[in-house]
Parts: structure tokens; sequence; C-alpha cells
């Protein structure tokens, strides 16, 4: 699937929002602004989009539907000249559901279920009650995938932390992982920027807000 699919990939994380900042679990909620520096964040990626792909690209614009990176989509597009009134949404592009814990403090939760977080990969070591996992996830951006091989072009995708990791992970054909169900690539902070072509993923942008799990 990867080699056939047409064009180039240019998948991106939101810039940082009040949540991130706050240390909730952020989740699949559907709106949490960006804070200062989540729109600074933007502001690098839309200039360093620039510098590679120049003003007015041939670019198809895909956004998860949720505020935060339609935000930060909006910013990016600014720089590249480009319509945001014709992106695309879609909901298979959101953050990983976190169910009982959506909303909650990191703080409370490793107090009350201590050792959810694996820190240093930046993953959940079991699924939240009544949540989504990873499988989940590389269910739904697999049919993204699927859906868009035909697109004309490339493609700008604005979507999030857990979630870029799994479609990462499927394009590039990283293994499946045996205690995710799911092939995960390594994390990247929030504001970066990679281009996939032909399965091979290149950082074209590192940004500079945090890093794993609570964004």
């Amino acid at each position: 699937m990867t080699t056939q699919r047409k064009g180039r990939d240019f998948i991106a994380r939101h810039g940082e929002t009040v949540f991130n900042i706050a240390r909730r679990m952020q989740g699949d909620h559907p709106h949490t602004p960006l804070t200062r520096a989540g729109f600074a964040q933007a502001d690098a990626m839309g200039a360093a989009l620039r510098e590679i792909l120049g003003p007015k690209p041939k670019l198809t614009l895909w956004s998860s539907s949720a505020g935060r990176a339609l935000q930060t989509l909006a910013v990016i597009a600014e720089h590249l000249e480009l319509d945001w009134h014709q992106a695309r949404h879609d909901d298979r592009l959101v953050e990983i559901g976190m169910g009982e814990w959506s909303g909650r403090y990191y703080a409370d939760l490793m107090d009350e279920a201590p050792g959810f977080l694996d820190i240093e990969h930046g993953l959940y070591t079991r699924p939240p009650p009544g949540g989504e996992w990873y499988d989940g996830i590389a269910v739904r951006v697999s049919s993204w995938l699927a859906d868009t091989d035909a697109d004309p072009g490339d493609r700008l995708v604005i979507m999030h932390g857990m979630s870029s990791r799994v479609l990462r992970g499927v394009m590039t054909g990283l293994p499946v992982s045996p205690l995710f169900g799911a092939p995960v690539a390594p994390d990247l902070p929030q504001g970066s920027v990679v281009r996939i072509e032909g399965g091979v993923e290149t950082v074209v942008h590192l940004g500079t807000g945090r890093g794993a799990a609570p964004a």
C-alpha cells in the first residue's frame, strides 16, 4: 500500500494546547485551544513548509476534525497561501479516545493507576477504561489511507501525537507491536513535520513543543 501511494505525505503534529500546559488528558476532546506557544509552533511549521514547498503548492489539505488541529492548519495555510476552507476534515485522524480518563489530570491518574504511562516512550501501558487502544487507531487510519491513495499531488495532514505515530508506523511498514497490536513510530515533539514518500520517513521540521503522551 505505501509504495503504491501517489504523491508525498507531510504529516504534522498540532501545536501546544491549554490542556497540554495544564497536564490534562486530552485524547479525542473536540476542541482544546492552542496556547501562545502553540501558535508559535504552528507559525514555525508554516514557515518551514513554505521553504520546502513554496507558495500555493499543489497540496491536498487534510486535518483531524479537532479544533486544535484546525487552528494549527489555519496558520500553516496562511504561510502557504492556501485556502483553509478547502481543507478536508476526517474523524479518522483524531487522537486516541481516552474514555473515562478524558480530561483528567495526569498527576491524579499517576496516583490512581500507577504505571499507566511508559514515560520513556510516551505510550500508555493499558487501554483506558471505556477508551480506545492502538489497534483501533491502526484500523481507522488505515481506512483513511486506502481512501486517499489516489489523491492528486501531495498531502498535508494535521493530526495528533498518538494517532500520528500509528499512521506513520503503518505508512513506513513498521512491525506490529505485540503490546499494542499496531505499529507505532517514534515520538516527536509538538510542532514537528515529517515527509513520507514511498514508505520512507524524513523529519523535515522538528518542533519545540512537548513530546510523549501529554499531547
